[in-house]
C-alpha cells in the first residue's frame, strides 16, 4: 500500500511540474487584429519553441497598462509569459534568458518597432536595437544589444 501512495505522489509531483515548465512557454500576446509585423514576431516565437496564444484587441493600451509598460517603452504589442511583461519585438532568446535567469522585475521591452527585430526584418538593412529589463519600480537598464 505505502509503494501504491508514494507512486502516486512521485506521478502527481512530475506531473505538475511538467505543466509548470509548459505553462512557462506560453506566451499571451496583446495586439491588434490588422498587425503584421505582430503576427511575424508570433512566427518568430513559435519558431523559437514557444506556444503563443494570440488576442486581437482594439484596446492593446489596457494590456499595457495593467502589466506595467512604462511610459516611452511601447510598441506595437504586448505580451504575457511566466508572470513576465513581454513588450515590442523581443527576440525569443532574450525571453528564453528571461525565463532561466528569472529575475525580480516586471518584464523585457524593445521600444518602437526597430529595423531587424524579429518581425521587422528588412532584407539587409542593419538597424540596432536595444532590449530592456523593466525593473519593477518601472526603471530600465539595458539586458541585450543587437
Amino acid at each position: 500500500m505505502k509503494v501504491t501512495i508514494l507512486s502516486a505522489l512521485f506521478i502527481g509531483l512530475a506531473t505538475s511540474s511538467v505543466w509548470a515548465a509548459t505553462d512557462a512557454t506560453v506566451v499571451d500576446v496583446y495586439k491588434s487584429p490588422t498587425c503584421g509585423c505582430c503576427e511575424k514576431w508570433i512566427d518568430h516565437l513559435k519558431a523559437n519553441g514557444f506556444t503563443v496564444r494570440s488576442h486581437n484587441t482594439n484596446n492593446v493600451v489596457e494590456y499595457k497598462s495593467r502589466l506595467g509598460v512604462p511610459p516611452g517603452y511601447g510598441s506595437c504589442h504586448t505580451a504575457e509569459v511566466g508572470g513576465y511583461l513581454v513588450e515590442g519585438h523581443v527576440p525569443a532568446k532574450e525571453i528564453k534568458r528571461l525565463l532561466k535567469e528569472h529575475p525580480r522585475a516586471r518584464g523585457l521591452a524593445v521600444p518602437g518597432m526597430p529595423m531587424d527585430s524579429p518581425g521587422m526584418e528588412m532584407g539587409g538593412h542593419k538597424g540596432a536595437y536595444e532590449v530592456f529589463l523593466v525593473n519593477r519600480d518601472g526603471s530600465t537598464r539595458t539586458y541585450a544589444k543587437y
